[in-house]
């Protein structure tokens, strides 16, 4: 995908999560670290153009949640803008692999309060699920195998926008 593409696929994401929750009342958008805060923070921009409304967006760090990778820190969470009791929380990822990432942001967000419902917003699905769970919101299905890796390029990371598939076996 091009900048191009991936700005309309975010354009149709943030219209779906409008639409879904009949507005943007109680939303809350948490870009789960790395590239997932950029992608989160491209959403507010949009619902700010669309509703001319400015929702809380915040940054999860899943990393002390993770049952995948042995971590020295023992706290965590990111910077969240606003508490998350009776929230609608979106959490926004760039892909969505096995899922052992959203489970790590859902018992993160857990951790900081009760919120209303979580949902997920990722821009690539590319299957291969582990836990079950799928996204409220996906940008584009791009069904891969193992041996393939899916790089999500961002500005404040990257210094470009795309999406691209690498054969990693080869």
């Amino acid at each position: 995908m091009d900048e191009p593409a991936v700005r309309r696929s975010l354009v149709r994401i943030t219209h779906e999560i409008i639409e879904r929750n009949r507005g943007v009342e109680d939303i809350v958008l948490f870009g789960i670290k790395r590239r997932g805060a950029p992608l989160a923070a491209m959403i507010a921009d949009n619902i700010r153009r669309f509703e001319g409304v400015d929702v809380p967006v915040g940054e999860i760090d899943v990393t002390p949640y993770r049952d995948d990778i042995v971590s020295a820190v023992t706290d965590g969470g990111g910077e969240l803008p606003c508490g998350v009791d009776g929230k609608k929380v979106v959490l926004v990822d760039d892909v969505i692999y096995t899922g052992r990432t959203v489970r790590a942001a859902i018992e993160c967000v857990f951790a900081h309060g009760r919120p209303a419902s979580i949902q997920l917003a990722v821009l690539i699905d590319r299957g291969h699920r582990e836990l079950p769970l799928r996204p409220d919101f996906v940008g584009k299905n791009v069904p891969t195998s193992r041996g393939e890796r899916v790089s999500v390029r961002v500005p404040e990371t990257d210094g470009e926008m795309s999406v691209q598939l690498y054969d990693i076996e080869g």
